[in-house]
């Protein structure tokens, strides 16, 4: 492995391994009890035998957000496609895209869950307008951000509006379309838990958020610090694959990826 992969994954989990020992000697050393902060042992031990249990959670959560994720890209990509045809219609309908955005999903995911009877349903709803916008403004930027030379000489040998599209524009707009994608899938999994600690979905199949509310309430907080864990952790991978996605289809021709191996 190369130096620069040796920092690029070495260091991070380097520095995650001595906070979690800087915790537990912490933790030890002053004899904090465990219903304020546990030590990473009794997480461990916690998510290990509560595993059944935030499994079916975490696998809820997922669905959520994957959902929510696939929503929001075929929305976005078709709408920047859209608003690259026309300024008009650009002009028109982005406003809209920038009021979804800026407007607090805790401020109309109850009118959401209220006006769907099918709380999951609901609930990728909600995830999905939290994701939407990177992915419009991102996708809609690389369109229009292609090399006026190569589009001269596309108008110079008569290529139609799809040749232009499919052959300069989209190829142009794939690296923005994958910095959307990576910030999409956390705010997904971010519109995911929040829909659910709004929703206070409960009953035979609940998310991660209702396990982290009701384990606030019986004052469980070992199994509240696992939830957390498997958020952020399920966060992590989101990124990573994002960012493996983006290096298998640019690492051949595009500069961003080609530097990363070089």
């Amino acid at each position: 492995m190369k130096a620069g992969a040796w920092l690029r994954y070495g260091a991070p989990i380097a520095v995650g391994a001595v906070l979690l020992a800087l915790w537990q000697i912490v933790v030890t050393a002053y004899d904090v009890p465990s219903y304020l902060v546990p030590s990473p042992v009794l997480v461990a031990r916690t998510l290990a035998r509560d595993w059944p249990l935030l499994s079916a959670s975490l696998l809820f959560t997922l669905q959520i957000t994957l959902l929510a994720l696939a929503g929001a890209v075929a929305l976005g990509v078709a709408s920047a496609f859209l608003f690259a045809q026309s300024r008009v219609i650009e002009a028109s309908l982005f406003p809209y895209a920038v009021l979804l955005q800026v407007t607090p999903i805790v401020a109309i995911a109850p009118l959401i869950i209220i006006w769907v009877s099918d709380t999951r349903v609901a609930l990728v709803l909600c995830a999905a307008i939290v994701a939407l916008f990177p992915i419009v403004s991102n996708t809609t930027l690389g369109l229009r951000s292609v090399d006026p030379g190569l589009l001269d000489l596309f108008r110079l040998h008569r290529a139609t509006r799809w040749q232009t599209l499919v052959r300069l524009r989209v190829p142009s707009a794939l690296p923005y379309f994958f910095a959307g994608l990576r910030v999409s899938a956390g705010l997904a999994l971010i519109g995911a838990v929040v829909a659910e600690f709004v929703a206070g979905t409960g009953g035979t199949v609940s998310g991660l958020a209702y396990q982290i509310l009701l384990s606030g309430l019986q004052l469980n907080i070992p199994r509240l610090f696992a939830a957390l864990f498997l958020i952020a952790l399920t966060g992590i991978v989101l990124s990573m694959l994002t960012a493996l996605a983006a290096w298998l289809s640019l690492r051949r021709w595009h500069e961003s990826e080609i530097a990363r191996e070089s």
